[in-house]
C-alpha cells in the first residue's frame, strides 16, 4: 500500500509518497507566494495552487517508483474561492484565511454573534470561511459556486463536489453538534441559495483520479491542523500539539463532545473516522513563519535557517507582539498591530530576532493556559511540529514560557502524514486509528529552564504589551 499525501498549504505545497508502515518513500515541495494587499487582503492564484498539487504529486510519485494505492489531501481550512461547476475554472482569486476584508460582513452581523458561537463553536470573525464567502458575493462575483479550496481541488482531481467534516466545521455554516449544514447559519450570512458540497468523513473514498498515473481512489480529506493533531497521536482528551507554519496553531483533543470554550478559543471537528466524530479546541497565532519572512524581507536575517545563529542569548528586555496580521484567540482583534517595546540604543538585530521568537512562543503559552482552563486541568506536555521547530531557540522559549516539556515530532511532515493515515484507514477497514498513527518517538524533548516565577513575569509583561497593541476601539 503506497499513498500519495498532498499538503496544500498557504506558503507551499508538499507531496509525500508513504508506504503502509508510514515510512516516507519520496518528497516533493513547491513554494507559493500569497499576495498581501492594502486593506488586509491576502490572495492566492488558484491555478498556482492546482499546478503545485499536480507538479509536486507527479514528482513524488516518479521519485518513489511504486504503484499508488490512493491519493490523500490536507487543505488550508478557511481559504475560499468562486468557481464554475461545469468547467471547473476559477472565477476569483483564492481569498486566504488571513484575509481581513470581510470585517464589515461580521460587523453587520454582530447581533448574531452569540447564536453563531453557540451553533458552531466558533467566533464570528473574518478568519473563518462564511464571511469571506459573503464578501466574494458582495464584492467580486455572484456566478458559480463559492467553496473552500479543498472542494475545488478535489473536483479538479476526480469530479466530486465534497468537503470533509473538519473543513466544514471551520466555515461558520456547520452545526458542530449535529455535523450538518445549518439553514439558519446560511441565512445569517445570506448564503441560503448557495450550492454546498456534500459532507464526507476523512476515511471516505470520494472518487478516483488519473492525475498521477493509473486510476486510484481519492480519500483522506482533512484540514491541515487536524491532520497534524492526528499524526501526533493526540487521541486522548487533553493531549495537545502546536504546529508552527505560516501561523502557529495550538489544538487540544476534546473527545466525542464539542465542548464550547469559555476563553475565546474555537471548537471544531477534529475528524470523522470509523463512523465517529472527535472534536478539538484550538487557538491561533496568525503570524509565525510569516513573521520570520518579514524579518528576512527587512534584511535582519538571510533566512529561517539563520534564526539561531543571529538570535542573541537573550532579548535584553525587548518584547515583541508579532501581530502583523492582527491577534486571534482570545483577543480576536483584526486591527491589532505588531509592537516592539523596550528598545534602546544598545538593541541589535539579534535582540529583535529573539524577541520575535519569544513573542510567538508567548502567544502560544497564553493559549496553553486558556486550553487548560477549558479542559479543567493543566496540560502535561506539548507536542510540536512544523518548519520553525528547527529553531532550538524557539522550542526552548516555548518550553520556558509554557512551563511544559515540549516533544518535537520527529518528522517535518506531520500534516501529510496525518492525511496519509486517514487514507490508510479508508483502504483497510480493519485498521485501528491508534495503530496507524502510534509508535513514534520525539526527536527531542525540551524541558523548561526558566523558573515558574520568571516565566510568569515575562508573560505578564508580554500581555501588557499585547493589550497596548490592540486596536483603539477595543482598549478600555
Amino acid at each position: 500500500m503506497s499513498i500519495l499525501a498532498l499538503d496544500q498549504g498557504t506558503s507551499g505545497t508538499k507531496a509525500l509518497v508513504v508506504d503502509e508502515a508510514g515510512r516516507v518513500l519520496a518528497i516533493a515541495e513547491e513554494p507559493l507566494h500569497p499576495r498581501y494587499l492594502d486593506g488586509g487582503g491576502v490572495e492566492q492564484d488558484p491555478q498556482a495552487l492546482l499546478d503545485s498539487v499536480l507538479t509536486t504529486g507527479r514528482r513524488a510519485v516518479a521519485s518513489a517508483g511504486v504503484p499508488l494505492s490512493a491519493v490523500a489531501l490536507a487543505n488550508q481550512g478557511e481559504t475560499v474561492l468562486a468557481w464554475d461547476r461545469s468547467s471547473g475554472e476559477p472565477l476569483t482569486t483564492a481569498i486566504v484565511w488571513q484575509d481581513r476584508r470581510a470585517e464589515n460582513v461580521c460587523a453587520a452581523r454582530a447581533a448574531h454573534a452569540a447564536a453563531v458561537a453557540d451553533r458552531t463553536g466558533l467566533v464570528l470573525d473574518p478568519y473563518f470561511s462564511a464571511p469571506k464567502m459573503r464578501w466574494i458575493r458582495d464584492s467580486l462575483t455572484r456566478a458559480g459556486v463559492v467553496t473552500t479550496t479543498d472542494t475545488w481541488l478535489v473536483h479538479r482531481l476526480c469530479g466530486a463536489f465534497v468537503t470533509d467534516t473538519s473543513t466544514a466545521s471551520r466555515s461558520l455554516l456547520l452545526d458542530v453538534d449535529a455535523v450538518t449544514w445549518s439553514d439558519e447559519l446560511l441565512d445569517v450570512f445570506g448564503l441560503g441559495g448557495e450550492e454546498l458540497p456534500a459532507l464526507v468523513a476523512s476515511d471516505e473514498i470520494v472518487g478516483t483520479t488519473t492525475a498521477f498515473g493509473g486510476e486510484v481512489p481519492v480519500t483522506g480529506l482533512i484540514v491541515d491542523q487536524q491532520a497534524a493533531l492526528l499524526a501526533e497521536s493526540c487521541l486522548e482528551t487533553g493531549s495537545a500539539k502546536c504546529t508552527y507554519g505560516t501561523g502557529a496553531f495550538l489544538l487540544a483533543q476534546l473527545g466525542g463532545v464539542a465542548t464550547r470554550s469559555r476563553a475565546g478559543l474555537a471548537t471544531s471537528v477534529a475528524w470523522s473516522l470509523r463512523g465517529e466524530t472527535s472534536y478539538c479546541t484550538d487557538g491561533q497565532v496568525y503570524t509565525a513563519a510569516s513573521a520570520i519572512r518579514w524579518l528576512v524581507e527587512l534584511g535582519l536575517i538571510g533566512g529561517a535557517d539563520q534564526l539561531d545563529s543571529v538570535s542573541a542569548p537573550d532579548s535584553d528586555g525587548v518584547l515583541c507582539v508579532p501581530a502583523l496580521a492582527g491577534l486571534a484567540a482570545p483577543w480576536w482583534d483584526a486591527g491589532a498591530t505588531a509592537t516592539f517595546t523596550g528598545l534602546r540604543l544598545s538593541t541589535g538585530r539579534g535582540h529583535l530576532v529573539r524577541a520575535v521568537l519569544e513573542g510567538v512562543a508567548a502567544q502560544v503559552a497564553a493559549l496553553t493556559e486558556l486550553v487548560a482552563a477549558d479542559l479543567g486541568a493543566p496540560l502535561t506536555r506539548l507536542r510540536v511540529d512544523g518548519g520553525l521547530t528547527r529553531s532550538q531557540v524557539l522550542v526552548q522559549a516555548q518550553a520556558d514560557l509554557a512551563q511544559l516539556p515540549v516533544d518535537v515530532y520527529p518528522s517535518p511532515h506531520a500534516t501529510p502524514l496525518g492525511a496519509a493515515a486517514c487514507a490508510r484507514l479508508a483502504l483497510d477497514p480493519g485498521a485501528v486509528v491508534a495503530d496507524v498513527v502510534g509508535g513514534w518517538r520525539p526527536s527531542a524533548t525540551v524541558e523548561p529552564r526558566w523558573t515558574p516565577d520568571r516565566a510568569a513575569s515575562h508573560l505578564a509583561q508580554w500581555r501588557d504589551a499585547a493589550a497596548f497593541s490592540l486596536a483603539e476601539r477595543t482598549r478600555a
